[in-house]
């Protein structure tokens, strides 16, 4: 299926709205502190999802939602209980500690898009968490605010015990010299970005289909659309599971309650919406708990159907 081309250039952007801006830019959209980070149990596996900050998109009924009117975006908006028109873009790393050490889903942001970001090392150890205790990072895809936290502005790594485990197809597009050619001069630093981002990497890279067992208890779930190989996790001990969503799933509000209504980034809308329903439908339908990378804290809770689409009921402890 042909990528759609407004979601290719909004990845060009590396899936950062132009228009977030630091939170203290709209301070009216301000909620209290939440906690740095969330712990829970699947089974034997202790899961901790770490905030590595959080964006503020100004007004999220411009540009946003490709498929819905501004008054529809504003009327879900006003249903989820937001005065105005700004909206926060969290940033949340999932960690499964069991069998295999310590496993991340997805890296970070690394401090992009704004000083608000990059909070992830200390909320880690805030969490008893060392970034040097990470012995493998799987990815759910190579956005920039997933990848961006594997080096330090000198470009080394930052998790020097760390494997990497990526998904082949998504691997396959953005280190292909042809898409590259082919991209839009926008879209182009997203492929360089990807190899400054792993090269220190390069000898600790292993590549995994969709259904791979890529660590003990984590199962990858092939969820493509929003990038060519996007990839969720089911992380799962006996009969215990929970879902990583990644970015097949983001901002609750919108794409929760109406699954068919597609963000910018997403590169093949018609996949990422068939992706959507699928997902949503699992997880209501087997009451597990989902983690969103774009979720505000504590990113975790359970899926119902609500009418037409379904809802977010948060986890509270």
């Amino acid at each position: 299926m042909p990528f759609h081309r407004r979601g290719v250039l909004a990845a060009a952007s590396l899936a950062v709205p132009a228009l977030l801006t630091s939170g203290r830019d709209a301070a009216a959209q301000a909620a209290p502190a939440a906690a740095p980070f969330h712990r829970f149990r699947v089974g034997a596996l202790t899961v901790t999802v770490v905030t590595d900050g959080t964006a503020l998109r100004p007004d999220a009924t411009r540009g946003l939602v490709v498929n819905a009117s501004r008054e529809q975006v504003a009327a879900a908006m006003q249903a989820a209980g937001i005065a105005g028109t700004a909206i926060r873009n969290p940033y949340n790393v999932t960690f499964v500690e069991g069998p295999a050490g310590l496993v991340a889903l997805d890296a970070g942001t690394g401090g992009f898009p704004n000083t608000d970001t990059g909070t992830l090392h200390a909320n880690m150890r805030a969490a008893g968490l060392d970034p040097a205790r990470v012995t493998r990072i799987v990815f759910t895809h190579f956005h920039g605010d997933h990848i961006g936290g594997l080096t330090g502005g000198d470009g080394a790594a930052v998790f020097p015990q760390a494997a990497l485990a990526v998904p082949e197809r998504e691997w396959s597009f953005w280190t292909d010299a042809g898409e590259e050619s082919r991209a839009t001069e926008a879209r182009r630093p997203a492929f360089a970005n990807v190899r400054r981002r792993f090269a220190p990497y390069a000898e600790r890279i292993t590549r995994f289909g969709p259904d791979a067992e890529v660590a003990p208890g984590i199962r990858a779930v092939a969820s493509n659309g929003h990038s060519p190989g996007h990839t969720s996790f089911l992380i799962h001990d006996g009969n215990a599971q929970a879902l990583v969503l990644g970015d097949a799933i983001t901002t609750p509000m919108f794409f929760i309650a109406n699954p068919e209504w597609y963000p910018i980034f997403d590169m093949d809308p018609p996949m990422a919406v068939e992706t959507r329903k699928r997902l949503l439908d699992r997880a209501a339908s087997e009451r597990m708990p989902v983690v969103g990378y774009h979720f505000d804290m504590p990113a975790t809770g359970r899926v119902e159907r609500a009418g037409m689409g379904y809802r977010l009921v948060p986890a509270t402890a």
